[in-house]
């Protein structure tokens, strides 16, 4: 019981610090690492590729502006293109969590 309020905690404290995207403007999506706190009207992360161009741009999006080309997602970091080492220990927690208590 003692996890499931220290991740209740975590969660929380994690959405009252704002939300981080990766931002790029890059022709790899591996190449896009710098990240940045997205302001508070913003509470998704986006990927587009132009196509065309052969060019990626990730940063902070709304929820609106989402759909068609714009592919959004929901999370801190969750427009990368490999999973990163907090978004994997965190899908094993979750993951054990509803084992347990479901």
């Amino acid at each position: 019981m003692q996890l499931y309020g220290a991740l209740i905690l975590f969660m929380s404290l994690s959405t009252a610090c704002g939300l981080r995207c990766f931002t790029c403007v890059a022709t790899h999506p591996d190449s896009c690492t710098d990240t940045k706190s997205c302001a508070i009207i913003f509470d998704r992360c986006f990927s587009l590729r132009l196509s065309g161009l052969d060019v990626v741009t990730k940063g902070c999006q709304t929820s609106i502006a989402c759909g068609g080309a714009i592919a959004c997602c929901e999370g801190n970091l969750c427009n990368s293109a490999i999973l990163t080492g907090p978004s994997v220990v965190l899908l094993l927690v979750s993951s054990a969590i509803i084992t347990l208590f479901l």
